[in-house]
């Protein structure tokens, strides 16, 4: 907690929602005025699209480390907390984004490509990483140590199926087979890469539904906000000095299940995260160099 170089890693699967809490980070330091070096996990990816594609014939998948440069992800936050910059890239995911950096790089890349790797600019406040692998723990790699401050966004795992499900399909196009082909190939590098990370995170926001999702392959919708409760755990209360009492005041409908976990309505997730991470992020900034 009096890091210079503070680093802020939010974590969680395809399709969990990860969107949400970085657009509440957006936010906050919208507000506060800070400025982010903000990555993206899909940067940290081994392969093309193309290449990814060959070798996904062979089982591969987008959570392990064979896909994955863990190695990378670690030597950036290493070299981020002690000098305050490092090696980053872009994954190009549309023509949009190609258009946008090859302009500012000179360079002619194509969706699916990465840009070439470059300096994070000085002077900025704190690393965001949002992404598959913010808290990986993998042989000699071990990223979760570099982290000042670890999120999970963790719906329970069939509403993030449907989620997943549902946005493959629609905005990507894929069918419903080849969606639940990559879930079932992708499940041993879930359990094994992505799952251990939400034991390493500082908080927790689980979605849990108030309706019935238990054949995820057969849902036609995803559950509303309002119809279910997110569960938010905080590992260690006392390290970032949560106050309950002040949040079930200002969440309203809120509640207490467990010592350290407080329950809110899916329609205030957004909300709650805004008034839960913002007093932590001027704690980090507060304690910069202390």
């Amino acid at each position: 907690m009096s890091r210079k170089h503070p680093i802020v890693a939010v974590t969680g699967s395809s399709g969990a929602g990860t969107t949400t809490v970085k657009r509440a980070f957006e936010h906050i330091f919208f507000r506060d005025g800070f400025k982010p070096a903000v990555i993206e996990g899909d940067s940290f990816h081994r392969y093309t699209r193309v290449e990814m594609r060959e070798k996904m014939t062979g089982g591969m998948s987008h959570f392990g480390p064979e896909a994955n440069r863990f190695d990378k992800i670690e030597a950036l936050f290493k070299s981020y907390a002690e000098t305050g910059t490092g090696d980053k890239r872009y994954y190009l995911h549309s023509q949009e984004e190609a258009a946008k950096h090859n302009a500012r790089l000179g360079c002619d890349q194509k969706p699916g490509e990465f840009t070439p790797w470059e300096k994070i600019v000085e002077g900025t406040d704190l690393l965001f990483y949002e992404g598959l692998h913010g808290l990986v723990e993998d042989g000699n790699d071990n990223v979760a140590q570099h982290v000042d401050l670890g999120v999970g966004v963790v719906p329970i795992v069939n509403l993030e199926w449907i989620q997943k499900i549902f946005r493959d399909n629609a905005e990507r196009g894929y069918s419903e087979e080849a969606i639940v082909d990559t879930i079932l190939r992708r499940m041993p590098d879930y359990i094994n890469h992505v799952t251990p990370q939400f034991s390493r995170t500082d908080i927790n926001f689980q979605r849990v539904p108030t309706v019935d999702t238990s054949n995820p392959f057969i849902a036609r919708d995803v559950p509303l906000p309002d119809e279910s409760f997110v569960v938010i755990r905080f590992k260690e209360p006392k390290k970032f000095n949560t106050d309950f009492p002040y949040l079930l005041s200002m969440i309203d409908s809120s509640f207490m299940s467990r010592r350290n976990s407080i329950v809110v309505p899916g329609g205030k997730m957004g909300f709650s995260m805004e008034i839960i991470l913002q007093p932590i992020i001027e704690q980090l900034m507060d304690n910069k160099g202390s």
